[in-house]
């Protein structure tokens, strides 16, 4: 089993490697770090917000409940209580 990385570097790259390969929960896991400028990551939420349905459609449902979040606040896109 891998080691959890130490610094936010090493855990990006871990995150981006699962990503390549189309893991919708590192997905979700890119979208977090995008929303929340976590692992060095600037805060992007529109970023976070296309990471998020990329996921969904890949089958995270952590993914769909923060997509749905974000349509129901208006975060990062327009309020839209039927997406939301």
């Amino acid at each position: 089993r891998t080691p959890i990385p130490d610094n936010d570097a090493d855990t990006l790259a871990m995150i981006q490697a699962r990503v390549d390969k189309k893991d919708p929960e590192a997905i979700n896991l890119l979208a977090q770090a995008h929303c929340h400028g976590l692992y060095g990551k600037l805060k992007d939420v529109r970023k976070a917000v296309e990471l998020w349905e990329e996921a969904a459609e890949l089958g995270s449902n952590d993914a769909l409940y923060n997509l749905g979040s974000a349509y129901y606040i208006g975060e990062g896109v327009q309020v839209d209580d039927g997406n939301g």
